[in-house]
């Protein structure tokens, strides 16, 4: 505890905090639509169970790297080469990781660009699809150790103080508790953002299968481009309610 009151006495413990935090609730926003995502294709008194079971697990999942540290280190080191390229297990596991959305982003978007192959299992589809609870929880735990893996290689990067780093993840876990279900309706009411959100899965995967055969795309970039288009979506949304809202008055 005296320890903890030393750390925080310092203005720089502070402004590591406050930047850890914010990269941290940036790095989830890629947990939380794929989540959003999934969650959305559960029968509606399922989501809502879904939604804690998948953000809990982000939480668990980054507390428990946090705790082994020295193993997380670890994780970079080369421990396979491939035509003089050097690959880590945290190389591997986010190219795995970004296969796997790749894939998931491409099927799902195939499922709603052409429904009728698909028995009305669309995510366009007014009601939700037969998707298996156990299925869809298990996909969410799978992702949240790719992102998980990702955010703490990220704090460790940061700041050399554990206490920072956990109190930063539990700041970002409970952020994301909050905002898991406002996002998740609001792309529900929304058809169109569906196809954007899975548009981001997809940028998002083609980044982690990069970063992960080395390339270092920054984050920065991706982020202002996600939020340059949600603006543009947003612009066609309030554009597309006038012209409603107009066509209404007038007839």
């Amino acid at each position: 505890m005296t320890e903890l009151l030393v750390l925080f006495a310092e203005p720089a413990a502070w402004a590591a905090l406050a930047a850890l935090i914010a990269m941290e609730v940036v790095l989830g926003i890629d947990n939380l639509i794929f989540i959003s995502i999934l969650t959305n294709k559960l029968p509606e008194h399922q989501r809502e169970r879904a939604r804690r079971i998948g953000i809990a697990g982000a939480l668990v999942l980054r507390l428990l790297l946090l705790a082994t540290v020295s193993f997380i280190v670890q994780l970079t080191q080369p421990v396979l080469t491939v035509f003089g390229q050097g690959f880590s297990w945290r190389d591997i596991i986010l190219i795995a990781g970004g296969l796997f959305l790749v894939w998931k982003a491409t099927k799902e978007i195939h499922h709603s660009v052409d429904p009728t192959d698909h028995d009305g299992d669309g995510i366009f589809e007014a009601q939700p699809s037969s998707a298996s609870y156990a299925a869809v929880i298990g996909q969410i735990l799978l992702l949240d150790m790719v992102f998980s893996i990702d955010s703490i290689i990220t704090a460790v990067g940061m700041t050399e103080h554990l206490a920072i780093m956990v109190i930063a993840v539990v700041v970002t876990v409970a952020v994301m508790l909050l905002a898991a279900t406002p996002l998740a309706n609001f792309i529900q009411a929304n058809p169109t953002l569906v196809m954007l959100a899975l548009g981001f899965l997809l940028l998002i995967g083609t980044t982690l299968i990069a970063e992960g055969f080395g390339a270092k795309i920054p984050k920065g970039y991706i982020y202002a481009a996600m939020a340059f288009s949600v603006f543009i979506e947003i612009l066609n949304m309030l554009t597309r309610r006038r012209r409603a809202k107009k066509k209404a008055g007038g007839a």
